[in-house]
């Protein structure tokens, strides 16, 4: 098995967070049950998937917020929050009240573009402006200027019996540098670089052009250094995978038939560039934690990370959820060269 250039530090777990329309409480509790089940696993983060107008956690923030005063440790992320539906001074209040209130332990990962099915839902989402929303990188621009403690207005002192500040309050020191921008594609990477952000690279890249390489690793190793050759800190620049991988190892026979069907219908779309955007899915990796060590070891995008958020497939049960989580923790982790926080 050949060694990894750089030894795992960080393993993380990303949910979405599924619910039952007729329960949505028994749902979000079990997210919260998972969270603090990663954190007595040892993990060193949990991550929010972002799901608007669909039965999975449409406030991360909010979930967040509630994850922080049911745990002590792990930090608590999002990957991603989609800024096209967000104000990004609401937004940067509501991160570093979170903030502040985790002690410190959010790592906000965000992304740009128009909303889903934008047509579809603008005139709730934006009646009066949804033809001049500006959904480019200067959303995420905003959204770090304000974290990072710059004016958001040019009046600020006593008025009458008040007292106004011309920055976002609260004021968070440190959330600056836990911002994270995920990206799929070479301009994402560079972008996040020069602004100085964090890199979640997920299962799906875009090959943007017919020429490239459509070999997902070497095309996610292109970003991962680009996004270093373009940030301050180089090398040292945090980067974080998010592949779907499935550990089996107490898994009973009818759990990994289970992930086995669900890995066979998704891997058609990883096969070739998926529709206008040329987007590339990688593989599931279902298995035992030595044979998934032994793939994540041969690929070549893995050897350049130290930190992983493994994403956990949709639709699966909760004691599923728990049976994985506890086979990552306990198996593949340390396979990985990982070891858990204490």
């Amino acid at each position: 098995m050949p060694p990894t250039s750089r030894p795992l530090r960080k393993l993380g777990f990303l949910t979405i967070g599924l619910f039952d329309d007729a329960d949505p409480r028994r749902g979000h509790e079990s997210t919260l049950e998972i969270i603090e089940l990663g954190e007595r696993l040892g993990f060193d983060s949990a991550w929010l998937r972002h799901r608007h107008l669909q039965y999975g956690i449409s406030s991360p923030v909010a979930v967040m917020a509630a994850a922080s005063q049911r745990t002590s440790r792990i930090e608590l992320g999002t990957a991603v929050i989609p800024l096209g539906w967000e104000n990004p001074l609401r937004l940067a209040e509501d991160l570093a009240t979170v903030d502040l209130l985790s002690g410190g332990r959010i790592n906000p990962g965000v992304s740009v573009g128009p909303p889903m099915h934008y047509d579809q839902v603008k005139g709730a989402l934006y009646p009066d402006t949804a033809d001049v929303e500006d959904f480019s990188y200067e959303r995420v621009r905003r959204l770090l200027d304000f974290v990072r403690g710059k004016p958001a207005t040019d009046f600020s002192g006593v008025e009458g019996f008040e007292v106004f500040s011309d920055r976002v309050q609260p004021h968070s020191p440190g959330l600056g540098r836990r911002l994270w921008y995920g990206g799929g594609s070479l301009s994402s990477a560079r972008w996040a670089g020069e602004h100085g952000m964090n890199f979640l690279t997920s299962s799906v890249v875009k090959a943007e052009t017919p020429e490239e390489t459509t070999d997902f690793a070497q095309i996610q190793l292109s970003h991962i250094r680009a996004f270093r050759d373009h940030h301050p800190d180089g090398e040292a620049a945090r980067v974080s995978q998010g592949l779907v991988v499935i550990p089996t190892d107490s898994a009973t026979p009818e759990q990994r038939a289970r992930y086995e069907e669900y890995a066979a219908k998704r891997t058609p779309r990883t096969t070739s560039p998926q529709g206008p955007a040329r987007l590339m899915f990688a593989p599931d990796i279902v298995g035992t934690s030595a044979e998934i060590a032994e793939r994540l070891h041969g690929h070549v995008a893995f050897r350049e990370v130290d930190e992983v958020a493994f994403a956990l497939p949709f639709t699966f049960d909760h004691e599923d959820y728990v049976q994985i989580l506890t086979d990552m923790a306990t198996r593949l982790g340390p396979a990985l060269g990982w070891q858990p926080s204490a």
